[in-house]
């Protein structure tokens, strides 16, 4: 189970149920409406803090459960002034003609409910501040004004090291060398979902030896049966040929640099190339050597910045493109639209970005994207029981990935509604997956075919691939199924239950009362508050699809196990299995109307949430950036959204918005 920390103000709320007349909200209110220059309150020192230990910001933020309400507390870290005024913000929540009755104080005391319950005690100090300082803000009914907050400018992206893929692809292309040295790198971390964000792409020690023994490697197998991929752009004349020496190094180094080296560059490794091949009596052992070196440059192995205004501007504008949609360095046309200037007009940047979302290479980043999104890792590497489904296996999981990747290649490249990702009646299997699904083979394997009539599946919810990562050995998962669905549909974080919690369920015994897992949890949970103020926000999206085991396949009832004790064993009690009936009804807390009883029901509410499509953009944003999005980026991502949203959901027309952006190219455009 997850939890929150420091929730013992929730067992007391819940327990207690203590509520206080309307009369004494209406003498505190009275009370500190007298004072309408000066606060009753201070919000910054005293209110905020009990705000905070409230944990009311682990809800109400921009990847909170309640990321789309209008309540945003700051961020971790956020200065003083900041805090005052989101203080002084409130009074959106504030009802002018009856503060009692604001939103502000109803929602937190469970007044009015509130998904996560009532987080303020009736009666306590906490309300009693909190009633003063909402009040304060219907004191005055042109509003309050809050301390300015002093702007800064925009942070820089941070600093991208080339992915393993892209390393790969990139060595590939530069010295037509195919051994994918990059397999053997050491593994990359997730963070934010993915494996290619910059804050977990620091080169450690370790990485740093790889490298180097990569470079040696793939210099040395350059030139191995001489120039057979057309590396030199001349005919050296000797080993000491510094005119043909300069010209490999301004050549191939623009290419692995990508952008024109300076003189001081161009001199130093041209320096080194004839040193080489003169101790060698070969060019082309020089040219190894110089490979080697740029190998091993930051300016190879990292997407530099590039000095803003400064003619070079243009190329970076060129390779942050090409590694986006094509996960490799610029093609020539790509790299003569940055020489002539065309990368730092938006016109450019578009016509440009089109155009690689034609090619085929595009295909493989977004497959990859795709793969990291669903967590095909978790899919391919998950355990089931196999005495208890023996028609699962490696293949199988194999093909609920090759499932969900043709759903979603249809609809990106076929231009279709990609809310249609949730809500397709319609999916792609062999016959792997329609004994597990208990449908027809298709005619062909993977072909697009329709679900039954009346079928309970839809969209990606009726997958394997989402039904069987969150699923254990034996049991349905409803916590881990409702986590997936916060966490990678809904873009809302969920803080994780403190070290050492065991969320396992306990064994059902003879003599006991067979349960589902629906009840166990309930049960469970319900008798610990603290428990109850996180599972509530996961655990009844779970529910709604216990009609589908852990291997994704649909049960009319859930079998229940119940083994004997070792005392009960030893008088010849065997172990029983119960067919329960399967209580199915779920919602998702935060979406108005959510009831739901069937993957498909889901699907189609999360096909109609704008929190939902929201979060679709802000997953390709953290791929594209290589980071989790911040307030300075929410601008961006309305735009984007607006334009995903107008193109009819288009994922294409989304990559556009993204990416042909000053935000993403670090650039001002001169159009």
């Amino acid at each position: 189970m997850r939890v929150w920390s420091s929730a013992a103000w929730v067992v007391a709320a819940v327990r207690t149920r203590r509520w206080v007349p309307v009369a004494a909200f209406v003498a505190v209110l009275a009370a500190a409406s007298t004072l309408r220059s000066q606060p009753p309150v201070d919000f910054v020192g005293d209110l905020y803090p009990r705000l905070r230990s409230q944990n009311c910001p682990a809800c109400h933020n921009a990847s909170g459960v309640a990321s789309g309400t209008r309540l945003h507390f700051p961020v971790e870290g956020a200065s003083p002034e900041a805090i005052a005024a989101f203080g002084y913000s409130l009074d959106s929540l504030v009802d002018q003609a009856d503060a009692g009755q604001s939103i502000l104080l109803l929602k937190p005391t469970n007044r009015t409910p509130h998904t996560g319950g009532a987080l303020i005690e009736a009666g306590s100090e906490d309300e009693r501040l909190l009633a003063a300082w909402i009040a304060y803000l219907a004191s005055d009914p042109e509003g309050q004004e809050g301390p300015a907050v002093p702007t800064s400018p925009r942070a820089a992206e941070p600093l991208r090291r080339l992915t393993h893929v892209q390393y790969d692809n990139t060595v590939r292309d530069l010295l037509g060398d195919r051994t994918r040295p990059a397999r053997r790198f050491p593994a990359e971390d997730y963070v934010n979902g993915y494996t290619n964000q910059a804050s977990a792409q620091a080169i450690t020690p370790v990485l740093a030896e790889t490298y180097s023994r990569a470079a040696e490697k793939l210099a040395a197998n350059a030139f191995r049966f001489g120039d057979e991929n057309g590396l030199l752009p001349c005919d050296p004349e000797g080993p000491a040929d510094r005119g043909c020496a300069e010209a490999f190094v301004r050549e191939f180094g623009g290419r692995a640099f990508r952008r024109p080296l300076s003189d001081d560059e161009a001199g130093a490794l041209t320096d080194l190339l004839v040193e080489a091949g003169t101790a060698e009596s070969d060019f082309l052992a020089g040219a190894a050597v110089a490979i080697e070196a740029f190998l091993q440059a930051p300016q190879f192995l990292f997407l530099l910045p590039q000095p803003a205004g400064s003619p070079l501007e243009t190329y970076e504008a060129a390779y942050r493109l090409s590694y986006a949609l094509w996960n490799t360095m610029p093609d020539r046309t790509l790299s003569a639209a940055a020489a002539e200037g065309r990368m730092v007009s938006r016109h450019g940047v578009e016509e440009q970005a089109r155009r690689l979302l034609a090619g085929a290479a595009v295909r493989e980043t977004l497959d990859g994207f795709f793969a990291q999104w669903m967590r095909f890792d978790r899919l391919l590497n998950s355990v089931k029981d196999r005495n208890r489904f023996r028609e699962y296996s490696g293949e199988v999981a194999e093909s609920m990935a090759e499932e969900s990747r043709r759903l979603f290649r249809h609809l990106v490249w076929n231009d279709r509604d990609f809310r249609d990702f949730f809500a397709a009646d319609y999916t792609f299997v062999d016959d792997f997956l329609t004994r597990i699904y208990g449908m027809a083979d298709p005619p062909t394997a993977f072909g697009q075919t329709a679900y039954p009539p009346g079928s309970a599946r839809g969209g990606i919810l009726g997958h394997g691939t989402f039904l069987s990562q969150t699923g254990k050995p034996l049991q349905t998962s409803p916590t881990e199924r409702g986590l997936f669905v916060r966490e990678h549909f809904l873009c809302q974080t969920i803080p994780p239950p403190p070290p050492g919690v065991d969320a396992s369920l306990p064994p059902l015994t003879i003599g006991a009362r067979p349960m589902t897992v629906r009840e166990m949890m309930e049960g469970l949970h319900a008798s610990d508050a603290a428990c109850a103020s996180c599972h509530r926000l996961v655990d009844p999206i779970g529910y709604g699809f216990e009609h589908f085991n852990t291997i994704g396949a649909y049960r009319e009832t859930e079998p229940v196990r119940v083994e004997p004790t070792p005392q009960q064993e030893r008088q010849g009690l065997k172990a029983e299995t119960h067919e329960l009936p399967i209580d199915s009804s779920g919602y998702i807390a935060g979406i108005g109307d959510s009831a739901f009883r069937t993957p498909r029901e889901a699907g189609l509410i999360l096909a109609a949430a704008e929190v939902c499509h929201k979060c679709i953009v802000k997953q390709f944003f953290r791929y594209l950036f290589g980071r989790h999005e911040t307030a300075d980026d929410d601008l961006l991502i309305e735009r984007a959204y607006n334009q995903f949203k107008d193109s009819g959901f288009l994922i294409r027309e989304l990559l556009v918005a993204l990416l042909a952006s000053e935000e993403y190219l670090q650039v001002e455009w001169s159009d």
